[in-house]
């Protein structure tokens, strides 16, 4: 996010010129250009301890989380070390800060050591696993609750968690094996189906080529990929997003951020076992073709051309994407876990972002003789060289001209899977409906309070106005709703509260600092800088912004976002700002009583709240059976379940949509915007929160003529 830049240059300038005669412990750092790890060690200290919003002691606690952070880095599902392993790495469980502050790696030497002969030991482990036939008649279990359990005392245990594990990812596959054979059977007449032998040693084959592929990728880790390992578990025991980028991850970064990358337009999450979707980027082939959403996990990735694909799920991050994206015009095959534990394959053609669908969006919404507006705002985006060319807010305001000279009678916008942006942005566009003031109060890492505000300038849209959030609603959504919501300027709609990103981060090349000690690709420090407050003095941290009007959705009963994240940054307040709230005609009260009592009458959503309670359920199940009926008969029921859930997708509002003018011209040459417009319109009718939202201002206008004819008697 765009971020009082000035202050951080200036911060950077400080450090820069600080940096060569102090350090973390204000002694002199080190000049043996000679040895990297000792460099970074030294400069990331010292930045984060001078940089970083709340800086933590490098004590026994922060050495703790570093000691679980980095043998879960290497570790997640405890399939490489030994519980004896764990105890012998425990003298160290309070002396690595000492160690930090002395630039002794006795620790981490240790641990990547015995992580690289556990290593060895594995491989093999799946090769003889592997080289015999599976029972799936037998009864046994396997526990997918890897934070639970404890590591294997012996390798005996070992080698049964990775016969478990391998019989697991054989049976997934032989499955989809037999159901694929059983289609070619009916579909082709000469074709010969295979046996069950047959196919059981085909899935075999296919993990242990899954297994060699990643053992061979992985043969290829340097001491400096395992060394960002430990860096990253020192930086996020300040924090979840203060993160160490290794040169080639810092490269990646900049790439994202040109825009330039092609692949399926989706952001991602390394997490204990899979990779998971935390964001779909609008405009991507997975956002255009729906293959994808929030909280789907991906297990293994597989090329067009290639009849095998790759378990992802022990891969680093950066790695497993490096697999999925891909030049324009190719496919890949992605098997997903879905939100609700369903298991499925999804072919996506990689392509490039269509820039247009990140942009803001408008239609009208016609409902009987009554005409109101929606803008769909995707991100807060703004123009990186000239903020004034082009900017979310102008857009926006933009928009609103259009649908007033339209005759729109009340405002929808809708920030649901907004991840945020530009703060300037967020301001600019608050401004836009309240006659400037506070929108948002900042706190840099001296706890000194900054309240942003909106400028002093006409409002724009005056009328009815509504904000649809959801849980991915993250950062200058939050911020922008928020505002609304203190002023009591509209009223919110949407999920039980947003994301819950209160927090800044700013990116540090490190290389600049580096290069004054001819020591090369040191990388880059992400850090957090700042903190954002409501003007009523809350965080949004971990709370985000809760609803006025709150309608079930997926991901109502399970944690999403800020909360789940280990250690993120806790909530607190501050003193509130000084502002005027917004002179409404109406009740706010009375408006959300009406909305109650339609939602509490509204059957489809009841069908919402049990499909949630369900996705709760299935993510809480902590054992699987490898016994193939018992597995077969598990999916079956799930697939059963899921389509007494159909009704979801079935639902048609009674509103109507009609482009701008002004988009019906560029229509007239630009097909891609027609068919884009045409499956946006589909989708606003099949949604049930904006109908609801079209409600709230239909009763915002009802108690408005109300107030205005008792106004008039007086």
């Amino acid at each position: 996010m765009q971020m009082m830049k000035s202050n951080f240059r200036l911060l950077l300038l400080v450090v820069f010129f600080a940096v060569a005669s102090c350090s973390f412990t204000t002694k002199k750092i080190s000049e043996d250009t000679s040895n990297t790890d000792k460099t970074l060690i030294d400069l990331i200290t010292y930045v984060l301890d001078r940089a970083h919003y709340s800086p933590i002691a490098i004590d026994d606690a922060m050495s703790e989380q570093i000691f679980d952070g980095f043998i879960e880095g290497l570790d997640p599902a405890k399939r490489f070390f030994l519980e004896s392993d764990i105890k012998e790495f425990e003298k160290y469980k309070h002396e690595i800060d000492d160690q930090i502050l002395a630039k002794d790696f006795t620790f981490y030497r240790l641990v990547h050591e015995r992580f690289l002969e556990r290593r060895e030991e594995v491989k093999k482990f799946y090769v003889d696993i592997l080289d015999k036939p599976f029972d799936f008649t037998v009864n046994e279990n396997i526990r997918i609750d890897y934070d639970e359990r404890d590591f294997p005392k012996t390798n005996d245990e070992l080698y049964d968690r990775w016969r478990k594990q391998l019989k697991l990812n054989v049976l997934e596959n032989y499955y989809d094996k037999i159901e694929e054979d059983k289609t070619k059977a009916e579909k082709e007449e000469e074709y010969i189906a295979k046996s069950k032998e047959e196919l059981e040693e085909e899935a075999r084959e296919s993990v242990k080529n899954t297994l060699d592929d990643y053992f061979d990728f992985t043969d290829d880790f340097e001491h400096k990929d395992y060394f960002a390992m430990f860096l990253n578990a020192m930086t996020e025991s300040f924090d979840p997003h203060t993160n160490y980028m290794a040169p080639q991850d810092k490269e990646r970064f900049d790439t994202h951020m040109s825009g330039k990358i092609e692949g399926i337009g989706a952001q991602l999450q390394k997490t204990r076992e899979f990779i998971k979707v935390v964001k779909v980027i609008s405009g991507g082939p997975a956002w255009r073709g729906e293959h994808l959403e929030v909280g789907d996990m991906i297990m293994r990735v597989r090329q067009e051309d290639e009849e095998e694909s790759v378990d992802i799920s022990a891969m680093r991050l950066d790695n497993a994407v490096d697999l999925i994206k891909g030049p324009k015009g190719t496919k890949v095959i992605l098997t997903v876990k879905r939100v609700d534990g369903t298991i499925e394959d999804v072919s996506i053609e990689r392509d490039v972002v269509e820039l247009e669908e990140t942009y803001a969006k408008s239609s009208l919404i016609q409902k009987g003789d009554a005409t109101y507006g929606i803008i769909d705002l995707p991100q807060f985006y703004f123009d990186m060289e000239n903020y004034k060319s082009r900017n979310a807010a102008s857009d926006v305001e933009k928009a609103i001209n259009e649908l007033k000279a339209e005759g729109m009678q009340g405002l929808v916008l809708d920030l649901r899977n907004n991840g945020g942006g530009s703060l300037r942005a967020a301001i600019d566009m608050t401004g836009l409906f309240i006659e400037g003031g506070p929108v948002v109060q900042v706190v840099s890492g001296g706890k000194r309070v900054e309240v942003l505000k909106a400028p002093n300038r006409k409002v724009v849209w005056d009328g009815p106005l509504v904000i649809l959030i959801n849980e991915v609603s993250a950062s200058a959504s939050e911020i922008l709703a928020a505002a609304i919501q203190d002023y009591g300027r509209g009223i919110i709609v949407g999920s039980k509260q947003s994301y819950g990103k209160g927090t800044v981060q700013n990116l540090l090349d490190l290389n600049e600092y580096g290069r004054r000690l001819n020591v090369d690709d040191l990388g880059a420090l992400k850090l957090t800088t700042q903190k954002y407050y409501r003007i009523n003095g809350g965080s949004t941290q971990l709370e985000g912004v809760k609803s006025d009007i709150v309608m079930s959705d997926r991901y109502t009963y399970i944690d999403i976002g800020e909360r789940d994240y280990k250690n993120p940054m806790p909530y607190d307040k501050i003193a509130a700002a000084k502002y005027n709230k917004w002179k409404q005609n109406y009740s706010f009260d009375e408006v959300i009583k009406r909305s109650s009592a339609r939602l509490d009458s509204n059957e489809r959503l009841k069908v919402i709240d049990n499909y949630a309670k369900w996705v709760r359920d299935r993510r809480e199940e902590k054992e699987v059976s490898l016994n193939f009926d018992s597995y077969k008969a598990n999916i079956e029921l799930r697939k059963e379940q899921t389509q007494k859930f159909d009704t979801i997708n079935k639902f048609e509002n009674n509103l109507s949509f009609a482009n701008l003018k002004n988009e019906l011209t560029r229509m007239e040459t630009d097909t891609i915007l027609e068919e884009s417009r045409k499956r946006w319109h589909k989708s606003l009718n099949r949604d049930v929160y904006l109908d609801e939202a079209v409600h709230v201002i239909e009763d915002m206008r009802d108690l408005e003529a109300t107030h205005s004819k008792v106004a008039e008697k007086k």
